[in-house]
């Protein structure tokens, strides 16, 4: 008798020790991957604020030709450059207002063919372009990221462990359509 609850205590201790190293390496891999989130989120947030200075230098080289128009948009921008992004919706709203002062930018060098022939601005326009790209990329990245996060949060057993210890879906970026239409093209 006391053989068989030897091998009985043998088994749930297995048990326990299976089910504990599952629980540990399952915690550690929610956590890389919700680092990974966060760190994709901060590339976005540096690729967005590449892009505030590269139309802040724009709006600067504009303010020659439309000094009261570019004071203005210099001013907007300092203020939107401050803001941190951490989560999706924060990227969707700082896209929005991107695209607003790009317009509005665009809207001046239309009016001043000058402008548009400064070689300082042609630069600026290029950097925009490049930051542009950047900035599709990491949401790309981010959303990838989302997308190996999100499954493990889902997916049993590994949702078991998740919602145990309060992991969550990450939102995707998407591009709403609307706001696509109205994008100045720089390209």
């Amino acid at each position: 008798m006391t053989a068989v609850l030897v091998i009985i205590l043998i088994i749930i201790l297995l048990l326990v020790f299976v089910v504990g190293g599952y629980f540990v390496s399952t915690q550690r891999s929610l956590v890389r991957m919700d680092e990974n989130c966060k760190n994709a989120l901060g590339q976005i947030q540096v690729q967005l604020n590449s892009r505030w200075d590269a139309l802040l230098a724009l709006a600067k080289t504009a303010s020659a030709y439309a000094k009261h128009e570019s004071e203005t948009l210099i001013q907007t921008i300092n203020a939107r450059r401050q803001a941190q992004v951490s989560t999706a919706q924060e990227v969707q709203r700082q896209e929005g207002e991107l695209q607003q002062i790009m317009g509005r930018l665009m809207a001046i060098g239309e009016a001043y063919p000058d402008l548009k022939a400064n070689d300082l601005y042609l630069r600026t326009m290029d950097g925009v372009r490049n930051y542009e790209e950047n900035v599709r990329m990491s949401r790309m990245v981010y959303n990838d990221t989302a997308t190996i996060l999100n499954r493990a949060v889902r997916q049993w057993p590994s949702s078991f462990v998740a919602s145990m210890l309060g992991f969550k879906d990450r939102e995707y970026l998407t591009t709403d359509q609307a706001e696509k239409q109205q994008m100045p093209d720089i390209f």
